[in-house]
């Protein structure tokens, strides 16, 4: 049985497939966003992370494995920045996240004070 008008020759039995198709479309659209949503979230946890970590071997007197410990933990193609400032430690984790979210940044900023005694402080 048609829904069209009598005698008008049209039919609408191939419209709940076009709205299914166009929801199927709309369902994966938003997946992807959320998917790669998430993915960016786990990127700045590891951006910050990263950031706290060389911080912290810094502080220690450890500059080289600061940056070795930012540069395995930070995100793939991530910027470390580790600066230094008398007694205070800088660390800055810059990167780009993969995938569907173009023109986004992710940074991640930790700071410390150089303990008593390390490596590079004034007190030495």
């Amino acid at each position: 049985m048609s829904r069209g008008r009598a005698g008008s020759g049209r039919s609408d039995a191939g419209m709940v497939t076009v709205e299914a198709a166009i929801a199927l479309c709309a369902f994966v659209v938003v997946l992807g966003l959320a998917l790669a949503a998430i993915g960016a979230v786990t990127d700045q946890l590891r951006c910050t992370d990263a950031a706290r970590e060389a911080a912290r071997l810094a502080a220690r007197g450890e500059p080289d494995r600061a940056m070795a410990a930012a540069e395995r933990i930070a995100p793939r193609g991530a910027q470390v920045a580790i600066r230094r400032d008398g007694d205070t430690i800088a660390v800055e984790v810059d990167a780009a996240p993969l995938g569907l979210l173009p023109g986004l940044r992710l940074t991640g900023h930790a700071y410390a004070i150089a303990e008593p005694g390390a490596a590079g402080t004034a007190e030495e």
